[in-house]
């Protein structure tokens, strides 16, 4: 597997273009990194993108929101699997930009989440959807609803999920690019009824924006983003204490998230 280094700088975070990586193996890595940050290591962001599978959150272990059978599922060749995250269910595929933010977050969960918005939405802009934002209430984030059928649907184009482990971050951003969404339609997305998945490609079709997407602008998009979001962060891990050490999932914030 080659991986393309890209430093910003020692005191600040490493980005890592890993391309695509099976999710086992990209799990796998994200653990890897993480007792590093954990031992003092440099924060590492992973832009990556993943074979089909869907991944059940903490909110997800009985798969209730998948509505295909796990034999339709396994001949389509998309596995299953459960993991330490918050959340229900989602889905990663190729076209869909993941980027794990292996970050000190300590006790700072809440504004940690909503810099990792803040990146996404940046990265948007920069990709011409000016209108994404966050939707209070829910995780990940949207732009403009849309009605279809006399019906207004949020229009999710980037889901979230996070765990914090001894004061660092897991798991992070899934940012639909050029996805393909048809394999959105074999769950409930997150347990969301009123929301509609998209993506960058999808909104430029649908605003008649003559332009293609491609993966390696979108990275860039958003390792800009997270250079400029994360410019002045406090990377500082505290003192873990017994209770600390716990695993921790979590979305955009506990009270709110679903």
């Amino acid at each position: 597997m080659r991986f393309t280094i890209q430093s910003v700088t020692a005191s600040t975070f490493d980005i890592l273009d890993l391309g695509t990586v099976p999710y086992r193996a990209a799990w796998d890595l994200q653990h890897q990194h993480h007792e590093r940050v954990v031992a003092g290591g440099t924060p590492t962001l992973l832009l990556l993108e993943h074979p089909p599978v869907l991944t059940l959150g903490r909110k997800a272990r009985d798969g209730h929101n998948i509505i295909v059978t796990r034999e339709y599922l396994a001949s389509q060749n998309i596995e299953v699997l459960e993991i330490e995250r918050g959340g229900d269910v989602t889905y990663h595929g190729p076209g869909q930009l993941v980027a794990y933010a292996i970050f000190p977050v300590g006790r700072k969960i809440v504004d940690f989440l909503r810099l990792l918005e803040q990146a996404t939405i940046e990265a948007l802009s920069t990709l011409g959807l000016p209108d994404a934002r966050p939707n209070p209430g829910y995780a990940g984030v949207y732009v403009n609803d849309r009605e279809v059928n006399g019906r207004v649907y949020g229009q999710k184009i980037a889901s979230f999920g996070v765990a914090v482990k001894r004061h660092v971050a897991l798991h992070g951003i899934g940012l639909n690019i050029s996805t393909n969404l048809q394999h959105f339609d074999l769950i409930v997305p997150c347990g969301l009824t009123d929301t509609q998945m998209t993506s960058v490609q999808r909104e430029y079709d649908l605003r008649g924006i003559d332009r293609t997407v491609h993966m390696p602008e979108a990275k860039q998009a958003l390792a800009d983003a997270f250079r400029n979001v994360f410019a002045s962060y406090d990377w500082s891990i505290p003192v873990l204490t017994p209770a600390a050490a716990a695993t921790t999932p979590l979305e955009r914030e506990p009270a709110s998230a679903r």
